[in-house]
């Protein structure tokens, strides 16, 4: 037995006229229905259709992008030179004081030299009778008065006592320390009244007539800069201000540990007088400069499955292109395939657009087939039907 519901019963029981009329009077209030209730793609309407996303646009530009590396240094003078003691004795004065500029030759501390004097004299007198015996013994000799064995004895005497004198007197000198160059006292390592002995180290001087970072640089990135290229330079001391600085030299070989390169770059003199021996620096090196190349923001780029994309506008959508991507500086990326220069495409919100999504232009350029106002083409066209 089939079991029939009830009210299917009734609707059987009723003439056929009766049960065809209520189908065909829902199709005909869903086709004269009037435009609100059409579905509405291009967003905006209250229909129930999709929105339109809102997002900002910009064109795909001409420009220079280069890639950068950032590494890190110390600021130090070229040239730094120690000044050691070349005698054993104590240190009478002491007379510079760190960061004081001196000049070349001159004097930064004296030592004790009493004995040395005293040496010194007992050998100029001895000299003085060598050199008596010599010149007379010269003479003796022209007169044939003494033999070529006796006047060479005391030609020899009186060598040895001019050397023992000039030694003695160069040791003396010693005593007298002097700078060994114009620049800056770096570091004053005793005090007067120290006793040192030979090869001490006593001051630093530093050359700061030239003032440079050495920063090492990977051996992937070094081989693209060369001496004479720019660089730029900030200092921790003063993270506002960017200093330039150019590159002195590129050390001829690697760290066999670490891989990198020590790079010299020269501050410029706005650079040289505003730091000091110590301070830390970051150098950025601009590596592989292009220049005439197409450029889009980074926030453009979108990737996927297929590999990077971006949404150019078209028609009011958002039209998913396909592109291959260069080097990427400072929030720009170069754009080497898919997109050409004056190009309108999504700058923002292209995270959550879907290929052929309606779209509201927010900020920036429409496009030369983009409606100004989606919502009311689509209720023109919703009312048209």
């Amino acid at each position: 037995m089939i079991f029939i519901p009830e009210m299917t019963r009734r609707n059987l029981r009723q003439p056929l006229s009766t049960r065809l009329l209520v189908p065909l009077a829902a199709l005909a209030l869903a086709a004269c229905g009037d435009g609100e209730a059409a579905p509405n793609t291009g967003g905006g309407g209250r229909g129930g259709g999709p929105t339109a996303a809102p997002v900002e646009t910009g064109l795909v530009e001409l420009g220079t992008i280069a890639r950068s590396v950032t590494v890190s240094g110390v600021v130090e003078p070229i040239r730094t030179v120690g000044v050691n003691s070349q005698l054993s004795g104590a240190l009478l004065t002491v007379e510079v004081e760190e960061g004081m500029r001196v000049r070349e030759g001159q004097v930064l501390a004296r030592m004790d030299d009493r004995e040395l004097a005293a040496q010194e004299a007992s050998a100029e007198a001895a000299f003085n009778v060598a050199e008596a015996a010599f010149k007379r013994a010269e003479q003796l000799y022209q007169n044939q008065v003494i033999t070529i064995n006796e006047y060479e004895r005391d030609r020899t005497a009186y060598a040895a006592a001019l050397a023992q004198l000039e030694q003695l007197r160069t040791r003396r000198g010693y005593a007298i320390v002097r700078s060994p160059l114009d620049g800056i006292v770096l570091e004053k390592r005793v005090e007067a009244g120290d006793v040192v002995a030979p090869q001490t180290q006593l001051f630093r001087i530093g050359d700061v007539s030239t003032m440079v970072v050495r920063v090492p640089v990977s051996e992937l990135d070094v081989v693209e800069l060369a001496p004479g290229a720019t660089a730029s330079i900030v200092f921790d001391a003063f993270p506002s201000r960017t200093f330039t600085g150019t590159i002195r030299r590129i050390f001829p070989s690697a760290d066999p540990t670490t891989r990198l390169v020590p790079v010299e770059v020269a501050l410029d003199a706005e650079g040289a007088i505003t730091a000091r021996p110590g301070f830390l620096a970051r150098v950025t090196f601009a590596l592989g400069a292009r220049s005439n190349v197409p450029l889009i923001p980074a926030s453009a780029v979108v990737s996927g499955v297929g590999g990077q994309a971006v949404f150019t506008l078209e028609n009011g959508q958002a039209m998913r292109r396909s592109i291959q991507t260069g080097l990427t500086s400072e929030g720009k990326v170069e754009v080497l395939s898919g997109v050409e220069p004056g190009e309108v495409i999504v700058v923002a919100g292209a995270n959550t657009l879907r290929d052929g999504a309606a779209v509201r232009v927010v900020s920036g350029p429409e496009g030369s087939q983009a409606p100004q106002d989606s919502n009311t083409q689509t209720r023109t066209s919703g009312g048209a039907s």
